[in-house]
């Protein structure tokens, strides 16, 4: 009798999981109507509809596919990256304030695109495709330098050291990427203030497919890993209990957040926050199983990042406030919320 009601309660969770993460798609749905109608000209849904079908006029094509469905799509990727990424940080370190954005993930990334943008000859141009490879170079180099400082021979990996140690690498690198704008000329320097400001400034198809690659494949191994996660998060003499290998799987699944966050913030510029949200209202609805927790927090940043984004558009137009300033207008908040908190 007993195994019938536990079977039945875990029945109805995992239907109130699945109808929470169904309604969180039909909240991007309805999200990305918007976003496609905010700007000088407006898509009603038929027209949208219309386009997409391949029956709207030319101007509506230009529109939709050249200028706004990029955007789109690049907003959702990276706040979904992001958002995994700091679930999975946030489940090694066992530490809600763990988000590569906090950290200085995302600072030492994206200071390797900004000094190959500003210092590449003029009449040059940076492929596209090498911006990841430079980005994860930079995220792993700041990743080792935080986790050497936060780790402990007898206690291990101290997750209140780690996130004070991210906290005091990043103002380091924030300091460094002033020193460097101080010694550009105004052309680069608009390149590097456009990164700092979090402004999806890669709103084009060569972006999309340039980040696209990394996103299913980290993604679908991340979600591979969530039963090791689930153990990592009960520390690592219950994890090692459980037949886990420690130290060599949770390498792998930061190497793994480590290069989502750097490839997204390669395309997106210095957007902190959506990390630390995402996953901590996907575990407020639907608890810590990571099976569960993973998806729904891809899907809460993705909605995050592009209402953000929409918003952003939307307040001053024809100018724009770039997304990465509305997150933080919510994340600073919610951060000083969280470490009330802890």
């Amino acid at each position: 009798m007993r195994f019938l009601m536990r079977d039945k309660a875990d029945q109805h969770r995992t239907k109130k999981r699945v109808a929470i993460i169904l309604l969180f798609i039909l909240l991007i749905a309805i999200t990305f109507v918007i976003s496609v109608n905010v700007g000088a000209i407006h898509l009603s849904p038929a027209e949208l509809f219309q386009t997409i079908l391949g029956n709207g006029t030319d101007q509506q094509e230009l529109i939709l596919f050249e200028f706004r469905l990029p955007r789109i799509i690049i907003a959702m990727l990276v706040g979904a990256g992001l958002a995994v990424s700091g679930c999975i940080l946030q489940g090694v370190a066992r530490n809600p304030l763990a988000e590569p954005g906090i950290l200085g993930i995302t600072t030492g990334a994206g200071l390797m695109v900004v000094l190959a943008l500003a210092y590449i000859p003029p009449d040059q141009s940076l492929p596209v495709g090498v911006m990841p490879f430079l980005s994860l170079a930079g995220g792993i180099v700041t990743a080792i330098i935080i986790y050497l400082l936060s780790f402990d021979k007898h206690n291990g990996l101290m997750p209140n050291r780690l996130v004070l140690n991210g906290i005091a690498v990043a103002a380091g690198l924030n300091a460094l990427l002033i020193v460097v704008s101080l010694q550009l000329p105004e052309q680069q320097y608009d390149v590097l203030a456009v990164w700092m400001a979090g402004r999806i400034w890669g709103a084009d198809w060569r972006f999309v497919l340039t980040l696209l690659p990394w996103v299913l494949v980290l993604l679908p191994y991340i979600s591979l890993k969530a039963r090791t996660l689930d153990a990592l998060t009960f520390g690592d003499e219950v994890a090692t209990g459980l037949g886990v290998t420690v130290e060599k799987e949770r390498l792998k699944v930061v190497a793994a957040s480590v290069g989502l966050a750097s490839a997204c913030i390669s395309v997106s510029g210095g957007i902190a926050f959506v990390g630390l949200i995402g996953p901590h209202l996907a575990r407020k609805l639907i608890g810590p199983t990571h099976r569960f927790l993973i998806p729904l927090s891809a899907i809460a940043g993705g909605l995050l990042l592009l209402a953000a984004d929409t918003i952003g558009k939307a307040i001053l137009q024809p100018s724009e406030i770039p997304a990465g300033i509305v997150v933080a207008i919510i994340g600073a908040p919610y951060f000083l919320y969280l470490l009330s908190r802890s």
